[in-house]
């Protein structure tokens, strides 16, 4: 036989072969376009770029199929009005931060993370296999939402000040910017709390319509220029020990995609999941490094602040749970996950790490 008309045969067929296959799978696939409307504006790459990154993924899995436009924080509404943007339709999905709608029903804050209980890794565990996701999944059908877990940012800072927090008395009558729920905390302690969506805070705080904001992180605050116009740097924001993003999407939306879509959906969620907290652990020693270098004074929380803010914490917690029986079954759940995953971590991991970060400190 000859082998060169034997190659250009085979070759032939199985080009004929794709051919027929690649249009029945196409034609399978119906072409859908949905919005995304963000909390975030677009200068922050790694929480608006993760929203981004979903859309090219479902793009690229789908063969540009399935389609997701991505807007900005009041592209098509504000950024503290996505949840509602997708309960009434006015769009498919939207990326947020859950605690930001707690003043609907305080549960909320337990999908982005309840203050002073676990850290990032152990918050992925509750949700993905501790039972977290189905309860709140239970939780969201009365807003008409689907939700994801969509990322995160690892234990964030605790935010710029013009002045030093030395102790409880310097936060009495502090406009403090602070995301969702851990303003309720701080009132206790006499904070005054103002939630302003990302891309607003940088002009209140210049024009001092505040004296302190909270965002992410170095790498996220440099970007925003909140060293410009404040001087003490403080953590940790003990508010967010564990982060996590939420994807929203409109329950009678998700019920019409074919289920291949869905698994689609599924997957470039936990992309995005897997990609956010590296992304910022990765950018956020060298912002550190430059934020120092140009002037800024990084501080801790004094001790006793830290106490009386983890005590007004829980005792905001029991007083919801005795008005509010969503919030209790969630948050029971999660205080008995939090003594199992605490107890764990002293033993390997925090031990582990406490050596590691003293041997580092040391130079070797």
């Amino acid at each position: 036989m000859n082998r060169r008309k034997f190659v250009k045969r085979a070759g032939a067929g199985a080009v004929g072969a794709a051919a027929l296959a690649a249009p029945a799978i196409a034609q399978s696939m119906p072409e859908i376009k949905w919005r995304l409307t963000s909390s975030f504006p677009k200068s922050l790459d790694t929480l608006f770029g993760g929203a981004e990154h979903f859309a090219k993924a479902i793009a690229d899995m789908s063969d540009n199929k399935f389609q997701i436009r991505t807007f900005a924080a009041g592209e098509i509404v504000p950024g503290l009005q996505v949840v509602d943007a997708v309960q009434n339709a006015t769009v498919e999905m939207g990326q947020t931060a859950a605690y930001y709608y707690f003043g609907k029903d305080p549960t909320f804050v337990f999908e982005t993370g309840l203050p002073f209980s676990i850290n990032q890794r152990q918050y992925y565990a509750w949700l993905y296999h501790g039972g977290g996701h189905a309860l709140l999944q239970d939780f969201y059908k009365a807003y008409n939402l689907v939700n994801f877990t969509f990322g995160g940012t690892g234990c964030q800072m605790g935010g710029w000040f013009r002045k030093e927090i030395n102790t409880l008395d310097d936060l009495k009558g502090l406009k403090f910017r602070v995301g969702g729920f851990a303003g309720q905390i701080l009132t206790r302690l006499g904070v005054v709390p103002q939630q302003i969506a990302g891309g607003d805070i940088y002009p209140a705080l210049e024009k001092g319509t505040i004296d302190a904001c909270e965002w992410v992180g170095p790498y996220d605050d440099e970007k925003l220029g909140f060293n410009k116009v404040a001087k003490y740097y403080y953590y940790p924001g003990w508010w967010e020990g564990a982060s996590v993003g939420s994807l929203y999407i409109n329950t009678k939306a998700w019920d019409t995609l074919p289920p291949a879509y869905k698994r689609m959906v599924e997957t470039a969620a936990d992309a995005v999941t897997a990609w956010m907290v590296p992304k910022y652990d990765a950018a956020n020693p060298a912002a550190l490094k430059r934020l120092a270098a140009s002037g800024t004074t990084l501080k801790a929380f004094p001790r006793p602040v830290m106490e009386a803010c983890f005590d007004a914490a829980f005792q905001t917690y029991d007083e919801i749970a005795e008005k509010n029986p969503t919030f209790k079954k969630v948050y029971e759940h999660l205080k008995a996950f939090r003594t199992d995953q605490n107890l764990w971590f002293r033993v390997a991991e925090n031990t582990f790490d406490n050596f590691n970060f003293s041997m580092s400190a040391k130079g070797r």
